[in-house]
């Protein structure tokens, strides 16, 4: 049975869905890096930081639902 990662990888070529979230949690990722290279972050950094955040740990549900879908498709079929 394939690990985690294997399914990931196999979702990213496969599932549209998974793609897009993928892509959008990469790109919170790429600003949240931002946001956090500044020396001193002003209150809207810090809401930005905090909103960023909580997108990027629903799209890390999200995520994980497809692959717990998958392989639970996988080990019944």
């Amino acid at each position: 049975m394939p690990n985690r990662d294997e399914i990931k990888e196999e979702l990213l070529q496969t599932d549209a869905e998974f793609r897009k979230l993928h892509q959008e949690h990469q790109d919170y990722e790429h600003r949240l890096h931002a946001i956090n290279q500044k020396s001193l972050l002003s209150e809207e950094d810090e809401v930005e930081e905090k909103r960023i955040k909580l997108h990027k740990l629903v799209l890390k549900d999200r995520m994980e639902a497809i692959v717990r879908h998958h392989r639970e498709s996988r080990v019944s079929a």
